[in-house]
């Protein structure tokens, strides 16, 4: 049995190692990447996807998981082997059921589209990204029925990212989240707006690069297995355990933008930099789901780096960076306007109050499109509809409207965006944990220390990747099922003070 054992670990590093090459060329078309190299990145990726798909589709893997079945019934269920196991069966059984031409195909035209993309966005030309969106609709009902038997089309695109959840879960989380949501909306909204101005001088680039990575390697991110590099819509992505990168992007006449981009692209990586090193090369190193991996880029990014505790630390240093743009600014001033909270178009810069709205927006566009009760050439036009019924707001043009996230020009559609708000609703549920086992990392946070929170956030969740279901590491590090009451706690507590609200 051990000598099976380590044939299927053999073969599974070889099935990563072809991901890991595919996404390092991923990493090069989203950063430094000549438009003319386009179309054979797109064949190279088809090619890529194609061989990793068939190598673990190969029976022989298959025949492995069989002969080791009693083996895996031996052993306790949380041990290593019995989760390497049982997760790699759950995948293999789901990849069978899908053609490798299939595979390639797919890869190729969502290389081709994301490269369109970027040179539509700008332009503010939907007409000419549209026919590449109608093919990844019909690719996203294709995949969805190569796994009959769902109660929704949206079922099977959810469930290798949110595993255990399906429509009908996100949709019952949602309506809940929503109706606690709205009204808080409606009471900030209702005020003078926050005056953000302070965060629309000029930041030189490199200033605003340097200091992000600065927080960002406070926070934990180990730069001798990480980089930090410029992209249209920033992403984390690891090539190995020793190997996580993150991106950003930056305005030079906007402050928040590069500096929660990166904080957030942090919390990934030290996510993925905290799964034990034993688990290289296997399906248990990486991130058990969208929404657990979500919480950690919300966690940092919001609960930690746009808290007032946090900025007691550091903003001393950001003024010492821009003095000219921030030296007479108060504290409070520049507290108030990160936090600021508005009706706006784009759903990455959103505050923390209005953004599950943008999530929920594209959530209910997936089902529609995947259920035909919406066309790709209707979008735009439903996008404005919709957002002018959720926001009060127009979008002015496609390119913040219909165009702006990367997602459905370089992916399936469905399963796409539901993790960001479970994300935001864990990410709270795990603070909370942390911070009553113990109770100093607020204190530790305004010193600008946070191993005590990091190293809880290690031995809980990251050195797991994805030995354990979301469900069951949720369980496990907070003691109750995903509940939207410690982030409603939170929301209320926050922006209570900030906007002086009352129950």
């Amino acid at each position: 049995m051990e000598n099976k054992f380590q044939e299927l670990k053999t073969r599974l590093l070889e099935v990563n190692d072809i991901w890991s090459a595919a996404g390092l060329l991923h990493w090069d078309q989203s950063t430094y990447m000549p438009p003319g190299g386009a179309a054979a990145r797109a064949r190279q990726m088809a090619t890529l996807g194609r061989l990793s798909h068939e190598k673990f589709t190969d029976p022989a893997i298959g025949k492995l998981l069989d002969a080791l079945e009693p083996y895996q019934k031996s052993l306790p269920y949380d041990s290593d082997e019995a989760c390497l196991l049982r997760l790699t069966r759950r995948r293999y059984e789901r990849a069978i059921k899908v053609p490798a031409e299939f595979t390639a195909e797919v890869t190729n035209h969502t290389s081709e589209s994301y490269q369109v993309w970027t040179e539509a966005r700008p332009a503010n030309d939907f007409e000419r990204v549209r026919p590449y969106l109608e093919k990844t609709l019909e690719y996203s009902r294709q995949s969805a029925n190569f796994f009959p038997g769902y109660d929704h089309i949206a079922d099977p695109l959810i469930e290798p990212r949110d595993y255990g959840m399906k429509a009908a879960d996100v949709k019952r989380v949602f309506a809940e989240l929503r109706q606690a949501l709205v009204p808080i909306v409606s009471a900030i909204t209702s005020q003078e707006p926050a005056d953000d101005s302070c965060l629309h001088q000029y930041f030189p680039e490199e200033k605003q690069l340097a200091f992000g990575l600065e927080v960002s390697q406070q926070f934990g991110y180990d730069m001798n297995r990480g980089r930090q590099d410029k992209t249209h819509h920033p992403f984390m992505t690891k090539f190995s355990l020793g190997d996580v990168r993150i991106t950003t992007r930056t305005k030079e006449n906007f402050l928040g933008d590069a500096l929660f981009s990166t904080l957030h692209e942090t919390g990934h990586a030290l996510y993925e930099q905290g799964i034990r090193m034993d688990f290289e090369g296997t399906p248990l190193a990486r991130g058990t789901s969208s929404g657990v991996h979500e919480s950690q880029s919300r966690l940092w990014e919001n609960i930690v780096g746009r808290s007032r505790r946090f900025w007691f630390h550091y903003y001393p240093k950001l003024q010492s960076v821009f003095p000219e743009q921030l030296g007479d600014v108060p504290i409070d001033a520049f507290y108030r306007a990160i936090n600021k909270v508005e009706r706006s178009l784009i759903r990455t810069n959103a505050d923390e109050v209005t953004y599950n709205l943008h999530v929920m927006l594209r959530f209910d566009f997936e089902l529609a499109l995947l259920e035909g009760e919406l066309e790709i050439k209707d979008l735009p036009n439903a996008w404005r509809e919709r957002f002018e019924a959720d926001f009060g707001i127009v979008p002015p043009d496609d390119k913040d409207g219909v165009l702006q996230d990367v997602h459905w020009y370089f992916g399936l559609i469905g399963g796409s965006f539901q993790g960001y708000t479970l994300g935001n609703i864990l990410g709270s549920q795990f603070f909370a944990a942390a911070t009553e086992a113990h109770p100093e990392v607020p204190s530790e946070i305004e010193n600008g220390e946070f191993q005590t929170l990091h190293n809880w956030l290690k031995e809980h969740l990251y050195q797991h990747g994805s030995k354990y279901t979301a469900p069951e590491i949720v369980e496990r590090a907070t003691g109750t099922p995903l509940s939207i009451q410690p982030y409603m706690t939170y929301l209320r507590t926050k922006y209570g003070e900030l906007y002086d609200l009352t129950d």
